[in-house]
């Protein structure tokens, strides 16, 4: 554990960070699973699914959990596939 207060209070700070980038990025990798298994089952709902999708990649992007550019990759893989399902 850490000795000084300033440590201690990094520590603490650090913590809460990771608490919560552990949720944003469960709930991106859980949005792009409900894209997949829409796709997988033909869904008439695959574009909200996947508007709600890019929705939760872009706040975890703005928050600094992802890179921007790891973001726009992801929107982009996921967009590609439910267009190529609905051909």
């Amino acid at each position: 554990m850490a000795n000084h207060k300033s440590a201690k209070k990094r520590a603490i700070q650090s913590e809460k960070k990771r608490i919560r980038n552990m949720a944003v990025k469960t709930r991106m990798k859980n949005a792009i699973k409900s894209v997949r298994a829409a796709e997988e089952t033909k869904a008439e709902n695959m574009a909200d699914v996947l508007n709600t999708a890019k929705s939760v990649i872009d706040v975890a992007a703005k928050k600094g959990v992802i890179h921007k550019n790891t973001a726009a990759r992801k929107i982009s893989r996921l967009t590609k596939l439910v267009n190529g399902a609905q051909a």
